[in-house]
């Protein structure tokens, strides 16, 4: 009995021994470690996969992982997380080895071109770092660097087919922009969000974005509200993207030449709003197309001369045949429609043209001199014959009722025929010297401008009203006349006409000059920016002097707290559009607008959940004075040509922004504002207040004037999956001040409702650090990107405007005009 045990155990270990020396070759190697950023704290939820293969894991809440290898072979783990700059580690491990390996994360640095300014020195000013990156996902309709602006605090923009903005209290044209030190302009004629195409700047080619609000120093130019300042790249290897969606499409490619002497930076954009139009109240065949190319050049000719040459080309055309426009409107116990049958069509044409040459010559590492030569041409082209035969009806608001919804009662008909050809030429050359000389504790900049303008201005534009029969205005009537034919004395008179021919050819020399001192008493930090500008137009022959002041500091407390206080004076003298009147003509004795800014701030670094943030607060008020009162329709600016009136805007901004999902960055700004203004004679006196000679006394909100604001921008990703990644983009803005345009309401004042868009988008990361690809010819591809966008998530109806029509009884309705509604975007983005 024993032997028969002794030999069953030994077949047994005979019969298993291939299985355990088969188990002991296969057991896994594993590796452990933790993952750790610069600042020696844990990263959660960092990936780590293995290259060429699916799978891996993530770090815990600690910062620890752990991963079982195959043994005996070549591997490589990738440790990746948003906002990081990727690590690689190479292992060849034995079975059953267990080995260690730590890893600190480096942040992703954003190269700037030429110049790299430190965000401790931005942050001494009223100048605000926007990730340009940003731009390139966040939802929006328009899309681009302005989308990202609109969600600054301060910052307002009710229009999302448009890229114009509003900054606490000022209108579109009080904004400056500049691209690689140029100031760069937009057409002049576009009335409508629809028409306006692309913004001149290519998010692709962005490399850096600074925007201020207001208290900007002196190198900046003569506007009273904002700057955005734009750096493209300086490329240092070949790389390109390509983009593609519903909306459009862009392709740029980028790389060096001549032994790195050379660099190269081109991007061409086609983009079509006919998606979006086609959901829009008025029907018909929308034929918008708009398309763009842009190049930087550099080359270096010298260690310390470098030659850059910046191009662009932009061709929109958009086209309008009208059919029909349904709109109902009002509430739910008094509410209405209009419909309107359309003959005619609109067709616009804007052609610009826009070039620099930059020459920058540094004889050292502290002194840098530049001279800029830049030339901008714009071919501008409006033509339509519209006619609409209009109805209005009272619409059944009884829930009862079988006829629930439906038209009840006629409240009124009419016609009106609209028309235009109006055609703007406009050329402006100007030469320009820029210096800055850098000491151990200042920085000294200055520099002088001379710009030569031309302009060629015919418009030809009516408007005819014919409401139940009867033209308005209309002659008098013949009864009661002896001789009926007495009437043919009276002309036939348009409801409102505009002719008149332009030609305008200027002179202006700007120059500024400014320096920065920092200062150092024991632990704390002040600094100090003193400058000022000067302009002369020989149009107007003023000289101005604008004085501008900047002061921060930062004591050496336990939190880090900055505080800063900036103000100046800021001249705007009249570009073009500000001196012509409604009617046309131009007003020759407009004098430049001002305004005194006054702007206390302070922005506070902290961490919270071991994250970092920042909260900005500032708070300012704005004299303003000589202003030229407008108002605006749509995104078309109309000015009274007059320097009429004097007013204020005052406001909180605030915006926190941080890590609220680790490794992202997101924000949320807050802004309070009022901007009043008080009319003193002239133009809009009529418009707007019932008595002309109490126009002293009485404060009129400006068509500017949002008082609340809000706007966030949010970023997440799933912790166990992070190719799939969310963007939002939300917005609110309380209704901004409506006038009545005929005489016998100007008294009354309403206000549109509030605006309110949510834009989302879903991403699905193809190919990129996490999901390499290694063979065929997807490997030469670092990124590519699916992306699903629900713009206007929740379906809202915002008002951009009214259209104004009367009914048999002269009441007269605003009818809204409504922007987009819900609609869904697929875009595919490609990097290499």
């Amino acid at each position: 009995m024993k032997l028969k045990i002794y030999i069953l155990i030994i077949l047994v270990i005979l019969f298993s021994w291939p299985t355990v020396a088969v188990f002991s070759q296969n057991k896994m190697a594993k590796v452990s470690g933790k993952v750790i950023g610069e600042n020696r704290q844990a990263i959660p939820l960092v990936n780590i996969s293995i290259k060429g293969k699916a799978g891996g894991t993530s770090t815990d809440d600690h910062g620890n992982y752990s991963i079982e290898l195959t043994p005996n072979k070549n591997i490589t783990l990738i440790f990746s997380f948003i906002g990081y700059k990727s690590e690689e580690t190479n292992l060849k491990m034995r079975a059953g080895q267990e080995k260690v390996v730590n890893i600190t994360l480096l942040q992703s640095a954003k190269q700037l071109s030429d110049v790299i300014v430190e965000d401790k020195e931005v942050r001494k000013t009223t100048l605000t770092r926007i990730d340009p990156q940003s731009a390139l996902v966040i939802p929006t309709a328009s899309g681009g660097i302005e989308a990202l602006v609109k969600t600054m605090p301060g910052v307002s923009s009710n229009n999302e087919l448009s890229s114009q903005y509003s900054v606490r209290g000022g209108n579109f044209d009080e904004n400056l922009v500049y691209i690689n030190g140029i100031q760069v302009y937009r057409p002049i004629l576009t009335r409508s969000g629809q028409q306006e195409g692309l913004s001149i700047i290519n998010s692709h080619l962005v490399s850096s974005i600074l925007f201020s609000a207001g208290g900007f120093d002196a190198k900046y130019g003569d506007k009273m509200s904002s700057v955005l300042d734009i750096q493209y790249r300086k490329p240092t290897k070949f790389a390109g993207s390509a983009d593609i969606s519903l909306l459009g499409g862009s392709f740029h490619f980028e790389g060096v030449a001549a032994q790195k002497k050379m660099t190269y930076l081109v991007g061409f954009r086609q983009k079509s709003n006919q998606y979006l139009l086609s959901s829009m109240d008025t029907k018909g065949e929308y034929k918008p197309s708009f398309t763009d190319i842009q190049a930087l050049l550099t080359y270096q000719v010298h260690p310390k001369w470098k030659l850059e040459v910046l191009g662009n080309y932009a061709r929109n055309s958009y086209k309008l045949i009208p059919e029909n426009r349904e709109t109902s409107f009002g509430h739910i116990k008094e509410a209405y429609k209009l419909k309107i049958y359309f003959d005619g069509q609109e067709i616009d044409r804007f052609d610009t043209w826009f070039g620099a040459v930059t020459t920058t010559y540094t004889p050292n590492d502290k002194l840098q001199l530049k001279l800029i030569g830049s030339t901008y041409s714009t071919f501008e082209r409006e033509n339509y014959d519209i006619q609409g035969q209009y109805w209005i009806g009272k619409l059944e608001t009884n829930l009862g009722q079988e006829d629930f919804g439906e038209v009840i009662e006629s409240k009124g008909v009419g016609t009106y025929l609209n028309h235009a050809r109006n055609r703007l030429n406009a050329t402006v050359y100007s030469l320009e010297h820029q210096g800055m000389q850098e000491k151990e504790f200042s920085l000294l900049q200055w520099g002088i401008k001379y710009q030569h303008e031309k302009f060629d201005d015919r418009m030809r534009e009516w408007e005819m009203i014919d409401s139940a029969g009867y033209s308005t205005p209309n002659p008098p009537d013949s009864l009661g006349f002896i001789d009926p034919g007495m009437q043919g004395n009276y002309p036939f008179i348009l409801f409102d006409t505009v002719i008149s021919n332009n030609k305008l050819s200027s002179n202006r020399l700007t120059g500024y000059l400014q320096n920065n001192w920092d200062f150092f008493h024991l632990k704390n930090t002040m600094s100090l920016t003193l400058g000022a500008r000067f302009n002369y137009w020989d149009y107007s022959n003023q000289f101005l002097v604008s004085p501008r002041a900047a002061f921060s500091y930062k004591p050496e407390w336990e939190k880090d707290i900055l505080f800063r206080f900036a103000t100046g004076l800021y001249y705007q003298p009249p570009f073009y559009k500000e001196l012509r009147r409604p009617d046309g003509s131009l007003n020759e004795n407009i004098k430049a607008q001002s305004s005194m800014h006054f702007v206390l701030g302070s922005d506070y670094n902290f961490i919270a959940w071991n994250r970092p943030f920042k909260l900005t607060t500032e708070a300012y008020y704005k004299y303003m004075d000589h202003l030229i009162p407008f108002i605006v329709e749509n995104v078309r600016i109309i000015y009274s040509g007059e320097n009429s009136s004097r007013g204020y805007a005052t406001g909180l901004d605030f915006k926190i922004n941080g890590e609220f999902v680790p490794g992202v960055e997101s924000w949320m700004s807050l802004s309070i504002m009022q901007t009043n203004e008080i009319l003193r004679d002239n133009y809009y006196n009529q418009l707007l207040v019932e008595d002309p000679n109490t126009a002293e006394n009485v404060w009129i909100p400006r068509p500017t004037d949002q008082r609340v604001t809000v706007n966030i921008f949010f970023q997440d990703y799933l912790p166990m999956l992070p190719s799939f990644k969310m963007n939002m983009n939300l917005g609110f803005g309380t209704g901004l001040p409506v006038y009545y345009p005929d005489a016998e309401y100007n008294t009354v004042i309403t206000r549109m409702p509030p605006y309110r868009r949510v834009d989302i988008g879903f991403a699905y990361e193809v190919i990129g650090p996490r999901n390499q690809k290694t063979n065929g010819m997807f490997k030469h591809f670092t990124n590519v990107d699916l992306t699903f966008e629900v713009l206007n998530l929740l379906d809202i109806k915002n008002t951009v405007s009214y259209l104004w029509v009367k009914d048999n009884q002269n009441y007269v309705y605003l009818v809204p005009n409504y922007l987009t509604p819900r609609q869904f975007n697929l875009k595919l983005a490609v990097r290499f």
